[in-house]
């Protein structure tokens, strides 16, 4: 049967009725008539009857076919989706976007209203969303709470402009509506995706990426954007029970960040930290990430675990500075799950405002392999976005992602962190002395400072100075501590430095 809501084309409603109203009682009364007029012996008025008879009988088998017709079911509006997804393999030029948009608070609305209520206030929101686009764009509800958009083909998609698309049509459908008789503002999360970053390309699959996409985005909360991205592994999810209790840690303030300090090679004072996280377990002590990464990754927190860390280091910013404390400025680790969220840089850019604390004193430290794998993508995006903001690019773990001194270049990044694979036993390996003084030189040439990471010994210190090495970091610089042990350890450094000469000046 055709679904409610469709429309059947007027042909095959008119065929349709001819069984079903008064176009049936037509066809049957001649016939009925010329039996009588036959019986009675009237030959001229049976054949004057014979006309309409003759008609009639021609237009049962179109009766028929306009009777099955009728009962076959209608294309779903996800049918109609995936074929307006299909347009752009159709069209000369351009790509198709499909942006799926998901009421955050379905379960909730469910409970206090009834379907049909839900049901009227999304094509209001459907509404809404086709005002926001083109006539040619397609929308279209596929489940409660759920709007889909196909947006058609054109040349001048790129990530940029569907995040734009995304964001405006999320804005819209948040302002607010009523729902029943109650006013509210709904929350949506976001899946997109761009066909030309589909294998296929074809409607199906355009649509499932979205899915995935818009699967993601819940994962990371409400309100979220994410774009589909073919190349993000699919995480190990650990015992549901470890999952539980980091994630308590995490909102309990148990897992915080420790700071480890760098040096500079030129003038020995502290050049700035690293915030590293740990867990201070109230029964097994300091832990370090390997205890709980692997459960933050598999609930999809990262980013909230970014979120915590970094408002500690600014908290921790502000306190120094309140002190007297001279700490030029505090990196923090970026995760690959934070680069692909679209508002990620802005995100940035909010938390400096609120916390007062200029850019150039947070560092974002990020992996080579993030770096050496990305094209021109979301990550890419917030990268870029950053630079322009202000913030320091940390190149973290250089020497193993295999970066090309093109992505360094494509890239605005201000420092290489070599990787302690370098560092270890380079006061006595000839072989890793050439490998260091390599990489200081192509630091040099591309105008980047080097940080040695995992610095351990008083002579890997002093060979790394010799090698040009401008930044040091390790256990044998200092070990990451709790924000209130830092500014003794930087007194007692500072008290180390050699006092500058007094002037002297010549009396005559």
């Amino acid at each position: 049967m055709p679904v409610p809501g469709q429309t059947l084309p007027s042909g095959i409603h008119f065929l349709a009725s001819v069984v079903r109203g008064q176009w049936g009682l037509a066809a049957s009364a001649p016939l009925l008539a010329l039996f009588w007029y036959l019986k009675s012996g009237d030959v001229a008025w049976g054949m004057a009857l014979s006309g309409p008879v003759v008609l009639a009988l021609a237009w049962l088998p179109l009766w028929r076919a306009g009777h099955r017709l009728a009962q076959l079911p209608l294309a779903s509006p996800r049918q109609r989706l995936i074929r307006a997804l299909c347009a752009d393999r159709d069209a000369a030029q351009g790509q198709t976007v499909c942006i799926l948009l998901n009421l955050d608070d379905t379960p909730r609305l469910l409970e206090r209203y009834s379907p049909a209520t839900l049901d009227r206030t999304m094509d209001a929101l459907a509404d809404r969303a086709q005002q926001t686009l083109r006539d040619q764009d397609h929308c279209a509800a596929l489940a409660p709470g759920l709007i889909a958009i196909a947006m058609a083909p054109a040349a001048r998609y790129d990530l940029e402009t569907a995040l734009q698309i995304g964001a405006r049509l999320q804005a819209r459908l948040s302002d607010p509506i009523p729902v029943g008789e109650d006013p509210q503002r709904l929350s949506f999360s976001v899946g997109i995706a761009l066909s030309a970053q589909v294998a296929s390309g074809s409607g199906d699959a355009v649509l499932a990426a979205a899915e995935t996409a818009l699967k993601r985005a819940q994962y990371a909360g409400a309100g979220s954007i994410r774009v589909h991205d073919p190349a993000r592994p699919v995480p190990q999810i650990p015992d549901t029970a470890r999952i539980t209790r980091a994630l308590d840690a995490l909102e309990s303030g148990q897992i915080r960040p420790w700071f480890q300090p760098q040096v500079s090679n030129d003038t020995g004072d502290i050049s700035g930290v690293e915030a590293l996280a740990r867990w201070v377990h109230p029964d097994r002590g300091l832990l370090g990430p390997a205890e709980f990464f692997p459960e933050i990754e598999a609930a999809g927190r990262f980013e909230r675990l970014g979120e915590v860390m970094r408002r500690h280091a600014y908290l921790a910013l502000k306190t120094w500075d309140t002190d007297g404390l001279d700490i030029p400025g505090i990196g923090v680790n970026v995760t690959l799950a934070e680069l692909r969220n679209p508002a990620f840089a802005d995100k940035i850019a909010w938390e400096l405002d609120g916390f007062d604390i200029l850019p150039h004193r947070l560092t974002l430290e990020i992996l080579e392999s993030v770096v050496s794998g990305t094209s021109g993508d979301v990550v890419a995006r917030n990268i870029q976005m950053l630079a322009s903001y202000g913030c320091g690019l940390d190149l973290d773990d250089f020497g193993t992602g295999h970066a090309s001194i093109t992505s360094l270049r494509r890239f605005p990044v201000g420092r290489i962190k070599i990787d302690r694979s370098f560092v270890t036993g380079v006061d006595h390996d000839r072989n890793q002395q050439q490998m260091i003084s390599a990489i200081v030189t192509m630091a040099e040439r591309l105008d980047l400072d080097a940080l040695a990471e995992g610095v351990e010994t008083p002579g890997e210190h002093a060979m790394l100075a010799q090698l040009g090495c401008t930044h040091v970091q390790g256990y044998g610089i200092a070990r990451p501590m709790p924000q209130d042990d830092l500014p003794a350890w930087v007194h007692e450094l500072r008290h180390r430095l050699p006092k500058p000469a007094p002037l002297h000046r010549k009396l005559g």
